[in-house]
């Protein structure tokens, strides 16, 4: 196949953030495809047009558009609108046998569809976050005429696909509450690169010996964005409690986002701010190994929104990959399989006081680590190894080129909770 891979924000294990896209495309490289990936350029460059580059066999196009978790919403809508009307035209000269998009955001449907009939090939559509109900129950679209337009568009995005990839379970229920065959949507969740993560002592040695506040204390870590959406604030209320607690427990935030700064503020105001709560700057992909392996769990953070609850968070999947016990403190699908699978705490909805006492207890419990740690790094090998979900996606893929759209269904992962 020759497959049209269109991601605005697509990043390679040197830079920070989610690598889904290139996991995905470097194994469909190595399965005998050939891989185009139309994407921006976000950080600094001297170029002001498109630049092509080779990344693990996938040629990668890249045009340079701003974009940064500290840009207004206003902002960010003109850098996708950019994005779409200049990708429309480059997708349209790359040969392909098919047209793979994947949000968000939504718009990447605008250069996916124009390409697809320019070209009369077939489009599959890959939903990582419900767009729009995300924005709007974040307060970010707030005019009903643009709500009218940006469901109008997820619709029309449906429509014009001949399958569609959902991230979670709960995606797929909203996608066919939009009016979409379920017999044309298959399940291939984020996924966990088992052998990049599995934990390294020395790696662990390494990362703890040069933080003089750790040392071998135990470590709650967050990775990700400080966005609204992801209520980081609540890592600083549950710093207080275990300081009031006397807890040894370390906590440590990674990343970087538009309230970053303010959640410093809140952690120097409650006292927490380098006493057992510390910030460091986002990290490649390629360096996350380093930090997972040198802590005892993992937290995935979100506010708690109805719409949250099918979200599909690298992290959550990183962790288990690590075989590390997971805090989660939201609802949802990977809430039931974290305490389905005894793989950490879910901790949605409950006192903070009581968090912190469970917390407490179980990170100094080397026996409950041990079979926690393990039950994730089963999950992980079991139902979310990249290379079976990669090859999932080919075959959904390969699917719609012999026109079986229908049975995009089949080529799911194999556990819904």
């Amino acid at each position: 196949m020759k497959i049209l891979y269109l991601h605005q924000y697509f990043n390679t294990p040197n830079m920070s953030g989610g690598t889904r896209s290139y996991e995905m495309a470097r194994r469909l490289v190595a399965m005998g495809h050939e891989v185009n990936m139309v994407t921006s350029w976000r950080t600094g460059h001297n170029k002001k047009d498109w630049f092509e580059t080779k990344e693990a066999g996938i040629t990668v196009h890249w045009l340079p558009v701003h974009y940064s978790n500290h840009l207004s919403y206003r902002e960010r809508i003109r850098a996708f609108f950019d994005f779409a009307i200049k990708s429309s035209l480059k997708a349209a000269t790359l040969e392909a046998d098919i047209i793979f998009a994947t949000s968000t955001p939504l718009t990447i449907a605008l250069p996916a569809v124009y390409a697809s009939r320019k070209k009369k090939i077939p489009m599959v559509f890959e939903v990582r976050d419900l767009w729009p109900e995300m924005p709007i129950a974040m307060g970010a679209l707030k005019n009903n005429i643009l709500r009218y337009a940006a469901r109008e568009l997820e619709k029309w995005a449906y429509r014009n696909s001949d399958a569609v990839v959902a991230l979670s379970p709960g995606m797929k229920a909203g996608i066919v509450s939009a009016g979409f065959s379920s017999k044309c949507i298959s399940v291939i969740p984020n996924s966990s690169d088992n052998a990049e993560f599995a934990y390294n002592a020395s790696l662990a040695q390494s990362f703890r010996s040069s933080r003089p506040w750790l040392g071998d204390k135990p470590l709650l870590c967050y990775a990700g964005t400080f966005g609204k959406v992801n209520g980081v604030g609540y890592a600083v209320s549950l710093a207080k409690a275990l300081r009031d607690r006397d807890s040894d427990i370390r906590i440590l935030l990674v990343g970087d986002g538009a309230e970053r700064d303010l959640v410093i503020q809140e952690a120097k105001k409650a006292g927490v701010f380098e006493f057992n709560l510390f910030f460091e700057t986002e990290m490649p992909k390629k360096r996350m190994p380093e930090l997972f392996s040198a802590s005892t769990m993992s937290a995935t953070l979100f506010m708690d929104l109805p719409e949250m609850q099918s979200n599909s968070s690298n992290k959550f999947f990183d962790a288990l990959a690590a075989g590390k016990p997971v805090l989660i403190n939201y609802g949802g699908w990977m809430h039931d399989l974290v305490s389905s699978n005894n793989c950490g705490l879910t901790m949605w909805r409950k006192p903070m006081d009581a968090v912190a006492a469970e917390l407490d207890r179980v990170l100094h419990d080397p026996a409950w680590l041990c079979k926690a740690g393990q039950a994730s790094r089963q999950l992980a090998e079991k139902y979310f190894d990249r290379d079976t979900l990669a090859a999932q996606l080919e075959q959904v893929l390969m699917a719609v080129i012999d026109g079986k759209s229908e049975h995009a269904e089949e080529f799911a992962f194999g556990i819904y909770c």
